[in-house]
């Protein structure tokens, strides 16, 4: 919304069915496959793949049902960010137990940097906790604080935030893992990335005026409203349910 303000977005939540993190891996693509097949209908340009889970294990469903359709995902744009990064140093990788386990960011970063020493951590309570509004709350400290101990003993030089909703934990991770490593934000690399994309393509919107937003969930739409505007710091608007 803040780097593409003329495109018109279309959020699909799979609010019904998350989290993805500890499902398996044929449930996933499933999932995937229906959620695409939504977007598509919506007469889309653009497919980004926003969830990490969703990256890491069913990216290649999305890329072919969309065929032509460009997919962008944000496992991608965060190896490229945290190769960048890392000055030479390791870097640590923190998600669900999913995305860990398919060691997608670790693949991505070595067929970028084949040199760079990857140390991955899953981090199974920091979705719920992040859900429940629990951003610096002494519970979360001291989740964070084990979680990462292993991977900071490694004296990383930076830290990919692999799942969505951990950039509400940034001041928190940030004062954990210390000044000096470098947190690194896919979802940020991701907004550049999809820029680049629309304008190497000459697809990107030139419409003038506010652009329209539509936001679609498969459950709670007030739930989900609640937690939307904490991640967004603005209103939602109509939320709404599709049935399937």
């Amino acid at each position: 919304m803040e780097r593409l303000p003329l495109e018109r977005i279309v959020y699909f939540g799979d609010t019904a069915r998350v989290p993805y993190g500890v499902k398996s891996v044929a449930t996933i693509e499933h999932f995937t496959a229906q959620i695409t097949e939504f977007l598509l209908q919506q007469d889309v340009k653009m497919l980004i793949v926003a969830c990490n889970t969703m990256a890491a294990v069913a990216a290649d469903v999305v890329r072919r049902l969309a065929r032509d359709i460009p997919v962008l995902d944000v496992i991608e744009a965060g190896a490229h960010a945290a190769v960048a990064e890392s000055k030479g140093r390791g870097i640590g990788v923190i998600g669900t137990p999913t995305t860990i386990n398919s060691n997608a960011y670790a693949r991505r970063i070595h067929a970028l940097d084949p040199g760079v020493r990857v140390y991955s951590q899953a981090c199974p309570l920091f979705v719920p906790l992040v859900e429940e509004g629990w951003l610096d709350h002494p519970v979360t400290r001291l989740t964070a604080q084990e979680y990462l101990k292993p991977v900071l003993a490694e004296e990383v030089g930076s830290l990919v935030l692999g799942c969505t909703h951990y950039p509400l934990l940034k001041p928190l991770l940030r004062d954990v893992a210390g000044p000096g490593v470098r947190l690194v934000d896919s979802a940020i690399t991701t907004a550049e990335l999809a820029a680049a994309k629309l304008k190497e393509l000459g697809i990107a919107s030139t419409h003038p005026g506010p652009a329209a937003y539509r936001f679609v969930v498969t459950d709670v739409p007030l739930r989900f409203q609640t937690i939307g505007e904490r991640f967004l710091g603005r209103s939602l608007g109509t939320v709404e349910k599709v049935e399937w």
